[in-house]
């Protein structure tokens, strides 16, 4: 009985430990992403945060249009006051992951065929050779 009791109070006195961490992944993959403007690497990748609520979140891969939104990171269940406690006093790593998934949208250059924006420069550039000589 007694040693239950000490293996009890000694489970209690082990450190909880919570991990929280971010995902981000984007179509297409390979994006260069800013979470609160600090470089966390290419789409797919993950960081640690400390604190839930809101996260300036911006993305950018050539070719395409930059993402830039403000995005929520929700506190789970486990972390809101009173659960809390009870999940701190739990000898056990917690773990929860906020995961945002971006699809980027193309460029209208990018969409094109290379030899179609030859051609558009090309009469781009008669055009503004004709109104220079005009003017």
């Amino acid at each position: 009985m007694r040693s239950a009791a000490l293996l009890i109070v000694a489970l209690l006195l082990l450190p909880a430990c919570a991990e929280r961490r971010i995902r981000v992944t984007s179509e297409p993959p390979g994006a260069r992403v800013w979470l609160n403007d600090e470089d966390i690497g290419r789409t797919p990748t993950e960081a640690r945060f400390t604190f839930y609520g809101h996260y300036d979140l911006r993305l950018e891969l050539e070719g395409h249009e930059p993402y830039h939104a403000r995005h929520t990171a929700r506190a789970p269940l486990h972390e809101y006051p009173g659960p809390d406690l009870v999940a701190a006093a739990i000898p056990a790593n917690i773990r929860h992951l906020v995961e945002w998934h971006i699809e980027l949208s193309p460029t209208p250059e990018s969409t094109l065929e290379p030899e179609t924006v030859r051609l558009e420069l090309i009469d781009r550039a008669g055009e503004l050779r004709e109104r220079a000589l005009r003017d």
